[in-house]
């Protein structure tokens, strides 16, 4: 799960510098995969509050 956080975050990383080098074709593209993380991050905070309780 960390690891797909880890890669999500690096996606998002590069579709920042395309879009500040007018090289992304799908605007779009950065919201859905900020989206994308916050799922992940919300799967994870839930499983660890689980654990905890």
């Amino acid at each position: 799960m960390y690891e797909e956080l880890v890669k999500a975050g690096r996606e998002l990383m590069n579709l920042r510098f395309s879009a500040a080098t007018n090289q992304l074709t799908n605007t779009n593209e950065p919201s859905s995969v900020r989206r994308t993380i916050a799922r992940l991050r919300t799967v994870i905070r839930e499983r660890q509050i689980q654990e905890a309780g």
